[in-house]
């Protein structure tokens, strides 16, 4: 049996990499000192009231901070910013090396992402090895600026198709 969930992860993991997702950086504060890490695992919930979901690791010291404050900042990446989700990434305390912040509404805001959200834990809920954190929006800041994704295991970004106009004559772009 544990092949074939092995198997059956292997399948799932290729699957879910096969799906593109948006990049954002999740803070809290620990004291003076900031944390972060990248996720793809967020998505809006509600507009009324303005919500949103995020995903992590039950070990993850960013959910502690996050669930001891009751609030966490959502750092949505743009498409020029893949060394900054790769640099969150990674494991370590000095995630924020080099990475020009500032203390917006008591989180960690990093600088130039096209789109900042701080929010307040409504509730969580525990799945499988990972807290779907519940917050309620309380400041955004939003640019339009093409996203940054992540689909097949690497960094990219969105480009919009031409819209289509069908006419009498058919479709044209």
């Amino acid at each position: 049996m544990p092949q074939k969930l092995d198997e059956l992860a292997t399948r799932f993991c290729d699957a879910m990499a096969a799906v593109c997702t948006p990049v954002a950086v999740v803070t809290a504060m620990d004291g003076e000192r900031p944390h972060g890490t990248t996720v793809s695992a967020f998505a809006s919930l509600s507009m009324s009231p303005p919500s949103v979901l995020v995903s992590l690791d039950r070990g993850s010291d960013l959910l502690a901070l996050a669930l001891e404050s009751g609030r966490f900042g959502m750092n949505v990446l743009g498409s020029g910013q893949s060394e900054l989700a790769a640099q969150f990434a990674r494991k370590g305390p000095n995630k924020f090396q080099d990475v020009p912040w500032r203390v917006d509404g008591g989180l960690p805001r990093i600088a130039d992402v096209p789109h900042w959200i701080a929010a307040e834990v409504m509730e969580t809920l525990d799945v499988a090895d990972h807290t779907v954190v519940f917050g309620r929006v309380v400041d955004i800041v939003s640019e339009t600026i093409p996203p940054l994704t992540y689909h097949g295991r690497v960094f990219g970004t969105h480009t919009a198709f031409t819209p289509m106009h069908t006419t009498a004559g058919g479709t044209h772009r």
